[in-house]
């Protein structure tokens, strides 16, 4: 038995993790290495403050405690409203409230072009071409968003101050975490800071290429974070693993995530140093398409496939999940966002219904 703790969230979040949990579910089928997952639920972002007047309250908290694994829908709501007590400071409060609690310092997003869909990448076809298939590895604890945040006065004037530091024990542990996935997969990891100007990088570029000498097998190569995010634009190609700092992976990350054409195709993981994670999708809230039944579950129900992979090592589970999404975007099946003129475009629980359909099948 494996407890889950399923914090849904806003928006289109409730939509979306009840088609992930029919699939978590069907994969208790899968084989007998498969354990039965046990779905505790919990309040996060908007919905919890309607209840409890904080966005991660307590009694989610100890439901997160007691459970093996935490899968993460989506918080926030209305940019309009904004200002609104419900919704102010909401993702900040859940997201960052989640990861200082559980000490998450790893942030891993796949992105990955389906070759079905490459002509809703807004790259043009040649850049796509040789495939794109890239892991970032984002560091979560440490610099300008953790640092000293202040504003003030002097000599008449406004000032802001945001503090960005990192100690080599932080890089150290996210450089490990970059190479030991690029050991698994090309063995290749680029390395994003903006060393030729903050004493931060520096430090960053320092650590890393001590930890490169602990993989041999794996090739190190350094790259400037504004470079960076021009050859993810110009050749995303030849990214295999990406890892870089707290801000830098934020963007990158975004940046990245444009690549397959939508952020509804996007899952994450946030790992702590014991292996304790938080799976969610990339995408925000969407409230403008809320109870609609249009969403596309792809990316929470992949986020389950790498739940299985990363917090429970049911790899053969995780590769049917992400195997039975290829056959049904391959058969044809869109959701409104990866749709095309005269695509065979299904709700959400409509798509999860193919998805479960290969699922059995493969």
């Amino acid at each position: 038995m494996k407890k889950i703790a399923v914090l849904p969230g806003d928006g289109i979040g409730p939509e979306v993790m009840e088609q992930a949990c029919r699939v978590l579910k069907a994969c208790e089928n899968l084989g007998e290495d498969v354990p039965e997952f046990e779905l505790e639920y919990g309040l996060i972002g908007g919905a919890a403050y309607e209840q409890h007047e904080a966005h991660f309250p307590v009694e989610t908290h100890k439901i997160c405690e007691r459970s093996d694994a935490i899968l993460f829908g989506s918080v926030g709501g209305p940019v309009a409203e904004a200002d609104k007590p419900k919704w102010h400071k909401c993702e900040a409060n859940s997201l960052l409230s989640l990861r200082k609690a559980f000490s998450f310092n790893a942030n891993l997003r796949p992105v990955q072009v389906y070759p079905e869909l490459n002509h809703i990448s807004p790259l043009k076809a040649e850049l796509i071409e040789k495939g794109i298939d890239m892991l970032i590895v984002r560091e979560l604890t440490g610099g300008i968003y953790f640092g000293e945040h202040r504003r003030f006065e002097k000599e008449g004037k406004r000032f802001g101050s945001d503090i960005c530091e990192y100690d080599e024990d932080t890089v150290r542990a996210i450089a490990h975490v970059a190479f030991q996935a690029a050991e698994k997969r090309d063995r290749r990891v680029t390395s994003a800071d903006k060393a030729n100007v903050l004493d931060s990088s520096r430090l960053w570029r320092e650590i890393v290429s001590e930890v490169s000498a602990e993989y041999p097998a794996v090739t190190l190569e350094h790259m400037l974070v504004d470079n960076c995010a021009m050859q993810i634009i110009r050749n995303p190609s030849q990214f295999d693993v990406l890892v870089t700092t707290n801000m830098f992976g934020d963007i990158l990350s975004d940046a990245a995530a444009v690549l397959p054409g939508s952020l509804g195709l996007m899952a994450s993981a946030s790992l702590n140093a014991s292996g304790f994670g938080m799976y969610e999708p990339s995408g925000g809230s969407a409230p403008d398409i809320a109870g609609q039944g249009i969403a596309n579950p792809i990316a929470q129900i992949l986020s389950v496939a790498l739940m299985l992979k990363h917090s429970f090592g049911l790899m053969d589970a995780s590769d049917k999940i992400s195997a039975a999404v290829t056959r049904t975007l391959q058969s044809g099946f869109r959701t409104g966002d990866i749709s095309q003129p005269d695509d065979k475009v299904l709700g959400t629980a409509e798509m999860t219904d193919q998805i479960l359909k290969e699922l059995s099948e493969g």
